[in-house]
């Protein structure tokens, strides 16, 4: 670390990505509690202490492991005259003595890696308070096929994965995306300008020391020859909510429900095509019995309905979600929404990986969904980009790329 230290960065980054990815965060409270995992010298933090929040009075938290990069922080946020809102903290980003709920943004610039992008993802999000934004910078393959050479020296330290992997651990970690910021080169050359012209320059006065920097001088090397092949991107999530605290309990249609579901999807639609489509599906071998839900009113009526049934994508088995009808007396009250995520969670715990729908690109993402081109995964017809979305629910199955195929009396 001593190699580090002094050094405006600790891994690629600017001023103007830190601020592309606050912007990406939408509307934080006035005074945003912000925690900063991995610090370094606090770069990062000083920014979001200045310019988080609607009046720029973040209070912002920011932890390392390593003192001299916290002495560092505390002396240059003194000089800024914010050493009151930036509090620096020794603490393990794996263990990280807070309760859950203590933070309006927790951010993390390239130190996820540390733990691994999984399991921040995983155990960062109860540190979310209601509304909260996390914010994290992973590297990645941004070549089709890397070559030998870049995989070389990243397989067998830290195997980069391509943006879709990434995108695929999001949702099944019960995230969506808020925002995504591909770090140009100009953010490397920040960091390893500074640290090149050390480089050159440094002594090894132990055996250890010369084996640290010979790896430094190595992935300098890597960077000039493969820096095209890989790079970090930004991602600005939200935890998916849970729903509307109980207000329209979804549950799987029983016969008695059919009548109802048909009324609904006829009131709901402009045409009766949707209410035939569910009606030929329950005939049709796509049918999954339990994957077909319903809301209900206050008066025990059907308020929403919601089906998954079988499709497919390049052979390998997913589901399509259609249609998605709310009683038009009861739009926009968080019936739909209700039965739309009680829906998904059922279809998580049967085991299914991959939900599809067809949707307007405003509503979906609230649920987690993502263009599905993100993926390779396209319709079998001309559909804006946005408004053909995925979902995966088990990111341990590798995501199928190709044309959907849909179930024939979706007769396409």
């Amino acid at each position: 670390m001593e190699l580090h230290r002094g050094l405006p960065r600790q891994s690629p980054g600017s001023d103007a990505s830190t601020r592309r990815l606050l912007s990406l965060c939408g509307p934080l409270p006035e005074r945003p509690r912000v925690l900063d995992i991995g610090c370094g010298p606090g770069r990062s933090a000083l920014l979001l202490a200045a310019e988080a929040g609607g009046a720029g009075l973040a209070e912002v938290t920011a932890v390392d492991l390593y003192e001299p990069f916290l002495d560092e922080l505390r002396a240059a946020a003194a000089a800024r005259g914010l050493g009151d809102r930036v509090r620096a903290v020794n603490a393990d980003m794996g263990a990280l003595p807070y309760e859950d709920g203590s933070f309006d943004l927790v951010w993390a610039e390239g130190s996820a890696y540390v733990l691994g992008f999984d399991r921040a993802l995983a155990r960062w999000r109860r540190l979310l308070a209601p509304g909260g934004t996390l914010v994290l910078s992973e590297c990645e393959w941004t070549a089709a096929e890397p070559s030998a050479g870049a995989r070389a020296f990243w397989d067998p330290q830290y195997p980069l994965r391509f943006p879709a992997r990434h995108l695929a651990a999001v949702q099944a970690a019960g995230y969506r995306v808020l925002g995504v910021h591909p770090q140009p080169d100009s953010d490397w050359a920040e960091y390893y300008g500074p640290l090149g012209e050390r480089v050159r320059t440094a002594e090894a006065p132990t055996a250890a020391a010369g084996v640290a920097l010979a790896a430094v001088r190595e992935e300098l090397d890597v960077r000039v020859r493969h820096g095209h092949e890989y790079g970090y991107t930004g991602y600005v999530l939200s935890p998916v909510t849970d729903g509307d605290d109980g207000r329209w309990p979804a549950r799987p249609e029983t016969p008695a429900d059919v009548a109802a579901v048909r009324a609904v999807n006829l009131a709901a639609f402009e045409s009766p095509l949707e209410a035939d489509l569910v009606d030929a599906l329950r005939a049709d071998a796509s049918w999954l019995p339990g994957l077909s839900y319903v809301a209900e009113a206050p008066d025990g009526s059907v308020a929403a309905h919601a089906l998954l049934t079988r499709c497919e994508v390049d052979g390998v088995p997913a589901l399509a979600l259609a249609p998605v009808a709310t009683d038009p007396a009861l739009q926009r009250s968080g019936a739909g929404s209700s039965v739309v995520r009680a829906l998904l969670a059922a279809a998580r715990e049967r085991g299914e990986a991959l939900v599809l729908v067809l949707g307007h690109p405003e509503y979906y993402p609230r649920f987690g969904f993502a263009p599905a081109s993100r993926f390779g995964i396209r319709a079998p017809f001309e559909v804006p980009d946005g408004a053909m979305m995925a979902l995966v629910l088990d990111d341990r199955l590798p995501v199928p790329t190709g044309t959907i195929r849909y179930p024939a009396p979706f007769g396409v």
